[in-house]
This record gives C-alpha cells, sequence and structure tokens, in this order.
C-alpha cells in the first residue's frame, strides 16, 4: 500500500512539474479576467465554461511565449532570480486570482441589476471555478494528445528525412488531420445534429395553432399556398395575430381585417419562386389595396417577432397587409455560420418582386411600402431595399432592429456617424432619413426634421449580436469609448482575446435576457419606432400610452427565436 501511495505521489510530481509554470501563471490571469462582466449575465455552467477556455487559452499563450524565447536563444535568467520571480508572480497571481473571485458575484449581479434580474448566490465564483478547472483541464489533455500524436509522427518522418523539415512536416501533416477531423467530422455531425432537431421545431403542429378558413388567410382551403408546406414560425405568424375585433376594440369602433401572407420553406423550392408565389398571393387577397404593406424579413428561425409586427396592425386600425417568406430553420446565429448571405437572398428576392409591382400602381392609390427586420432579418432587409434601387421611387421607409454584426449597411452608418454621438446610439447626419434608438425613446431627442423616406434603427447597447466584431481580439471596441450605454456594466473592461471569447459566448444567449435588453426587443421600442415611420392618422400621446400599456400587459413567447 505505501509502494502504491509512494507511486502516486511520484506521479502527481511528475505531472505536475510538466506544467509550464509561465503557462499556469498566464492561465490564471486569463481565467481571472474572464470572471470580470460583458454584456450579459451568465449562468453559472456558461461562466465555467467560457473560464475554463480563457484558461486554456492563456496556458496555450504561456507555453508559446516560452518556446518562442527557447527558440530564440535569449539567456535565462540566473537561477536565483528565477526563484524569486516565481515567488513574486505566485503571489502576485493567487492575490489577483482571489480578488477576482471575490468580485466575481458584484460584476455579475451589476448587470443582473440593470435588467431586473434575480442576483446570484454567494457561491456562484466558486462553482464557476470548479467547471473552469475541469473544463481547462480537459482541453489542455487534448493539446497534449495532440502534441503527443505532432511528436510520434515526427519521429517516422525523421528516419526518412533531415530533422528540421520533419519537425515542419509533421506539425503540418498533423494540423491538417485536425482541421479534417475538426470540420469534416465533429462540425458537420454537430451542424447535422442542429439542422435535424430546428427541421423537427418547424415542422411542429401547436396546439390552438388552426388552419384559417376564411378566404383571404393565407393558407386557407382557397390560398395559393398550402397550409402543410407553411412552417412552424409562419403559422404562429398567420394565425395568432391579432384579430379585427381585438383591434376595433382596442379603436372603440369598427377596424379592418389586417392581411398577413407567409410563404414557408417548403412552399417553393428557390427564393425567387416563393417570392413570386407571394407576390400572387397578395394579389389574390387584395393586400394592395390597403393603406399599408410590409415587407417583413423574418428571422433564422422563420420568426416574426409579434412585438413588432402586432402594434403596426393596430396603429393603422387593422388598414395593413404584412408579407414574409422562410429562408431557414435555424437560429440567426448559426445560419450566420452557415450560410450569411441567405436572408439577404431571399429579402431583395421577395422586395424586388413586391417593389417592381408597387411601382406600376397609381401612387394617388397604392399603399405605403415599409420595410421590417429584426437579427438576420434585419440584415437582410437593409440589403434588399438599397438606395440606388428605389431613387427613382422611394418606398415610405423601413425599422429594423437587433442588426447583427456583419450587416453591411448598419455598420456603414455607424462608422461615418457625427463624431459627437456613441456607437451604441448613433446620430447619423441631419437624422432626417434614418435615426437610431434604444432603450428610451430617443427618435424626437434631438429636434430633426424627418424626411420623406423615414428609417429607424433599434438596437440595445447590450446586445452581443450587434456588437460582437472579430476586432476584439485585438483592439478596443468604439461603443467602450466615451459614455457607456445605460444597460451596460460599469464594471466592463476590454481585455485582448478575453472580451472576444467573453462576447462570442454571449452570442448563443442573446435572447435569454429581459425584454428591452440584449437581443430582446420590447413592444414599447417598436410602437416608438412604427409611430415614427408610418405616421397613423389620427394618433395622440394617450394612444400610445394605452397601446404601450396593452403590450406591456403581454409576455413574449419563446424569447430564444431568433
Amino acid at each position: 500500500m505505501t509502494r502504491i501511495s509512494q507511486n502516486v505521489k511520484q506521479l502527481g510530481r511528475r505531472l505536475w512539474a510538466s506544467f509550464s509554470f509561465v503557462g499556469l501563471a498566464s492561465a490564471t490571469l486569463f481565467f481571472a479576467a474572464s470572471l470580470t462582466p460583458s454584456l450579459l449575465p451568465r449562468p453559472f455552467v456558461v461562466q465555467g465554461a467560457l473560464s475554463g477556455l480563457a484558461l486554456a487559452v492563456g496556458y496555450g499563450l504561456g507555453v508559446f511565449f516560452v518556446v518562442a524565447w527557447l527558440f530564440l536563444e535569449i539567456p535565462k535568467p540566473p537561477d536565483h532570480i528565477q526563484q524569486w520571480s516565481k515567488r513574486i508572480t505566485t503571489a502576485v497571481v493567487a492575490a489577483v486570482v482571489l480578488l477576482f473571485l471575490w468580485r466575481d458575484v458584484v460584476w455579475q449581479n451589476s448587470i443582473r441589476q440593470l435588467m431586473e434580474m434575480p442576483p446570484v448566490e454567494t457561491g456562484y465564483p466558486w462553482r464557476v471555478a470548479a467547471i473552469a478547472l475541469l473544463v481547462g483541464v480537459a482541453i489542455i489533455a487534448f493539446a497534449r494528445a495532440v502534441r503527443g500524436l505532432w511528436r510520434f509522427v515526427d519521429r517516422k518522418i525523421s528516419a526518412v528525412i533531415p530533422r528540421r523539415i520533419s519537425v515542419v512536416v509533421s506539425a503540418l501533416l498533423v494540423a491538417l488531420g485536425l482541421m479534417l477531423l475538426v470540420n469534416d467530422v465533429f462540425a458537420r455531425l454537430a451542424l447535422d445534429a442542429a439542422d435535424a432537431v430546428f427541421l423537427e421545431m418547424d415542422m411542429l403542429i401547436e396546439e390552438g395553432i388552426e388552419q384559417p378558413k376564411e378566404a383571404v388567410a393565407a393558407g386557407s382551403s382557397e390560398s395559393l399556398i398550402a397550409w402543410d408546406t407553411i412552417g412552424r414560425r409562419g403559422k404562429q405568424f398567420i394565425a395568432a395575430g391579432p384579430t379585427q375585433d381585438e383591434i376595433g376594440a382596442f379603436w372603440n369602433k369598427p377596424a379592418t381585417r389586417p392581411l398577413r401572407v407567409y410563404v414557408g420553406l417548403a412552399s417553393r423550392e428557390t427564393s425567387e419562386e416563393r417570392a413570386k408565389l407571394a407576390l400572387q398571393e397578395l394579389r389574390r387577397i387584395g393586400a394592395f389595396e390597403r393603406k399599408v404593406l410590409i415587407i417583413a424579413t423574418p428571422t433564422g428561425t422563420g420568426w416574426l417577432d409579434p412585438a413588432a409586427v402586432n402594434p403596426i396592425e393596430y396603429l393603422h386600425a387593422g388598414d395593413t397587409a404584412i408579407v414574409s417568406a422562410q429562408y431557414s430553420y435555424l437560429p440567426s446565429w448559426i445560419t450566420i455560420l452557415v450560410d450569411p448571405t441567405r436572408s439577404q437572398d431571399s429579402a431583395t428576392a421577395l422586395f424586388n418582386e413586391v417593389y417592381d409591382y408597387w411601382k406600376t400602381l397609381a401612387k394617388e392609390s397604392r399603399p405605403k411600402l415599409y420595410v421590417y427586420g429584426l437579427s438576420l432579418g434585419a440584415l437582410g432587409s437593409a440589403a434588399s431595399a438599397d438606395l440606388f434601387t428605389v431613387f427613382e421611387d422611394p418606398i415610405q421607409g423601413g425599422v429594423w432592429s437587433g442588426p447583427p454584426f456583419p450587416s453591411a449597411a448598419w455598420g456603414k452608418v455607424t462608422r461615418y456617424r457625427n463624431p459627437d454621438s456613441p456607437m451604441w446610439l448613433p446620430r447619423f447626419r441631419d437624422g432626417s432619413m434614418l435615426r437610431f434608438t434604444g432603450l428610451d425613446n430617443s427618435l424626437g431627442k434631438f429636434g430633426e426634421r424627418w424626411g420623406p423616406m423615414r428609417f429607424v434603427y433599434i438596437q440595445h447597447a447590450s446586445d452581443p449580436m450587434t456588437f460582437f466584431s472579430p476586432d476584439l481580439l485585438y483592439s478596443k471596441p468604439d461603443w467602450l469609448v466615451g459614455e457607456r450605454g445605460p444597460d451596460v456594466s460599469p464594471y466592463l473592461r476590454w481585455y485582448p482575446l478575453v472580451t472576444f471569447l467573453q462576447i462570442a459566448f454571449d452570442l448563443s444567449m442573446a435572447t435569454s435576457v429581459p425584454a428591452g435588453y440584449g437581443h430582446n426587443y420590447s413592444p414599447a421600442s417598436y410602437i416608438n419606432s412604427w409611430i415614427e415611420v408610418t405616421q397613423p392618422e389620427s394618433w395622440s400621446e394617450a394612444d400610445t400610452q394605452r397601446l404601450q400599456e396593452a403590450f406591456a400587459e403581454t409576455t413574449k413567447p419563446d424569447v430564444q427565436s431568433p
């Protein structure tokens, strides 16, 4: 028994001695930095996974630094200086990590308080540390296994070719094999699994959602769009909107039945064919006889936010038509990775089809034409209605919420914003055509006058889908320069690499926070924006208050929809 315990102790010492001191110090500092707040609050499991990844990255960088030092043949400091340096470094690093663990609860609750969420418990940081240690060790063990494979391949190759060449060749072979394994096996399996899950969800038939019976409804027996070809989100959009009676009750007078058209991904093979079908259905139900026509681009899952589309029908007493076409059933953040142009292709096809017909109608009798999109839908919608297309016969405007970071139109506007405005609430030129709003209504804040076209971007300073960027790896973002957004923690600081990892983790949880924060947009923001853009007739501040109160009483379903 004594021999076994001695062997275990000896093995433990050898294992501990195999770790790089510089790597461990760097790993600990990266772990500590990962505990600082980012844009969204995180459950301890997610924070633990993030911190474990940061720990492993920090260790890898420390080891790389040592290898580079030795490769460059820089002289080592004397032994006594190394010993003192290790003691001082150990003391400093230990103090930093203990301080950061102690502050972790304060940092997490600083975001939760802003977003009116319950605080985390005092045991939160220790759970995070335990999970981070497991994740970090697992990643480092995997990296060591890869290193072992590289050394094995190198030994085999060095028997045939010179040593210096074999080192490079073996490294390239292992890297290539690893890339093929990750991309063609693990990534493909993960995407296939996600595809299967979300396809199944898209085909679900929800209780209470039934095929409409009215002839003017898309998906009815008289519709050109077969009900069973419309996905789950499309069926929700068609069947679950406000009724004519509900709108009439709000106005205290008879209202018009709002029209909604939705073409499912399975309704036709291509975006162009789905767009043509949408136009045919619009013409069939008399949509071009309404006062307001909206071309809405859905999120990656095919979802149209009720908080956005329902208020517009109240604002115009139901005299509206909304048309949309599905292009995916995957969440927006996955769709961006798989095929970032898919939303643009679909939105452009639908816009061109509807716009080309709308241009042929008499200006005095045709509906006012607007565009709308949330998340990936905002990216696609903004790309579809470019000014060169609509210059000769302009549309009336649009509302875009939560524009994702790859959005070219949004990126250009924020990049060339007025210099006295922050990135999270930009002012663009004189504000006559385009304005931004967020947590608070800022649309009339600066007293600008609107022009003939009115566009509004709704964005939250705490939305990672909007403010993530690859540049976070190495540069401080503009949205942290100067005054920061009201929903951003005052403790948020930029750290190279670490902040990139933090915001990247935030992406998948962007809608996990209450309405009005992150990537979860509130009815109040949409109501204010639609009022500014569409100018409803006989509308008053009291009506705005009534409508906002009515929507504040409703709960947003399935906040994970984008």
